[in-house]
C-alpha cells in the first residue's frame, strides 16, 4: 500500500472529479490520503471530505502565500480546529521567499504560531520552504530549543545540505513528482540517501504531475509513479519503498489509524 502524504483534493483540477480521482488512486494501490489546507476558509470543506472518505485525513493551516491575509490568526483557531478527529496535521505552513506573496516577518511569525500548535497538540507541522533555507533552519532550531515537536519538509526541493541539516534536527522529508524531472539531478541524488525511516512520498496534486504525466493535472494515483522512480533511485523494490513510506506516515501522523 502507498500513502499520498500531501494532496489538495478540494482544489480546482481535482475537486470536480474528486470521487473518481480517489477511485483511480485506490485502484493504483493508494490506501490513504492527507488532504492539505492552505487557507482558513478551506478548513470546513477539507475536513468534510475527510469525514466522508474513511481513507482521507485532513490538515489545518495557512500557507506562507496567505500569511498577510491571516496575520491576526492566533493559536486558538488552530488548536480548536485541530481537535477534530479527522485532523492529523498542522499546515501547510512555512516560508516562501521565491514569490514573496506575503511579508516575510508575517510569514515567520505565523510559522512560529503553527509550530507552537504542533508542539501543544503533538500533530506534525507540514512545512513548505522555498528560497528560505537559512531562515527555515534558524526558526526550526530556535523553536526546537523551546521544546520538541514533530515535523516534515513537504515537496522537498532544497539543497542536499539543507536536507541533511533538517534530518539532523529529526525531521522527515517528503518527495514529490519533481524528483522525476530531467533537471532534478541534485534532488535525485539526495532522495537516494534519505534514511529509510525518514522518507515519505506525495503528489501535491493537482500540481507537479510526475513523468510520464507532465502537462496534465496531477492526481493522487500518480504517487505510484513517483514511488516507482524513487525506489529505482534507492535500489529498492516498489514493495519495500511502499512498506517503508507507509510505516513512516503512520509513525509520524500517529493520530491517523491505519
Amino acid at each position: 500500500m502507498l500513502v499520498d502524504s500531501h494532496c489538495h483534493l478540494n482544489y480546482k483540477g481535482l475537486v470536480e472529479d474528486q470521487a473518481d480521482a480517489l477511485k483511480r488512486a485506490r485502484e493504483a494501490g493508494v490506501g490513504a490520503f492527507l488532504n492539505i489546507s492552505t487557507r482558513q476558509r478551506e478548513w470546513e470543506a477539507i475536513v468534510a471530505t475527510a469525514e466522508r472518505e474513511p481513507d482521507v485525513w485532513a490538515s489545518i493551516g495557512i500557507h506562507p502565500h496567505e500569511a498577510d491575509q491571516h496575520s491576526d490568526l492566533g493559536e486558538g483557531a488552530l488548536l480548536e480546529a485541530a481537535n477534530h478527529p479527522r485532523v492529523i496535521g498542522i499546515g501547510e505552513s512555512g516560508l516562501d521567499y521565491y514569490y514573496d506573496k506575503s511579508d516575510r516577518a508575517v510569514q515567520q511569525q505565523l510559522f512560529r504560531t503553527h509550530i507552537a500548535v504542533a508542539r501543544k497538540t503533538g500533530l506534525p507541522i507540514i512545512i513548505h520552504t522555498r528560497d528560505a533555507e537559512a531562515d527555515t533552519l534558524a526558526i526550526l532550531a530556535d523553536e526546537l530549543g523551546k521544546g520538541s515537536f514533530p515535523a516534515l519538509i513537504h515537496c522537498f526541493t532544497a539543497s542536499a545540505e539543507f536536507g541533511r541539516k533538517v534530518l539532523e534536527l529529526g525531521l522527515t522529508i517528503s518527495i514529490s513528482g519533481i524528483v522525476t524531472f530531467k533537471n532534478a539531478r541534485e534532488l535525485q541524488e539526495f532522495a537516494a540517501e534519505i534514511p529509510s525511516d525518514r522518507i515519505l512520498v506525495e503528489t501535491d496534486s493537482p500540481f507537479l504531475a510526475p513523468v510520464p504525466h507532465r502537462g496534465r493535472p496531477c492526481e493522487p494515483a500518480y504517487v505510484r509513479d513517483t514511488a516507482e522512480f524513487v525506489a529505482r533511485l534507492r535500489g529498492e523494490s516498489l514493495e519495500e519503498l511502499a512498506s517503508n513510506t507507509t510505516r513512516n506516515f503512520y509513525a509520524l501522523f500517529s493520530k491517523a489509524a491505519p
